[in-house]
């Protein structure tokens, strides 16, 4: 059975966004990631420890607007290219 890692967006005072990353299995297990490199890093490196066996569940909080949602999205759709365009690369397949 996978492990349930909770992603949820957040706000900061100033209006920025970050990432809070809990390990579900672990209650005190919480990792602070400021940008989505630093979120792929720790979730890489959290989700090692079960062999790659986890489900990410998203949220939200009330206080996050529209638009920071909309830039952790295009950010995901951009770092999620980055990475097919990186396998298509290591494996011979032709890049489009």
């Amino acid at each position: 059975m996978a492990v349930i890692f909770e992603s949820v967006i957040k706000s900061n005072p100033v209006g920025r966004w970050y990432i809070e990353l809990k390990d579900t299995s672990e209650e005190d297990r919480v990792e602070f990631c400021l940008d989505l490199d630093e979120y792929a890093q720790k979730i890489e490196d959290m989700g090692a420890e079960y062999g790659g066996d986890i489900e990410v569940h998203w949220s939200a909080d009330e206080n996050v607007t529209q638009q920071q949602l909309n830039e952790v999205r295009m950010e995901m759709a951009k770092f999620q290219e980055e990475i097919e365009k990186n396998k298509a690369e290591n494996s011979g397949e032709p890049t489009f």
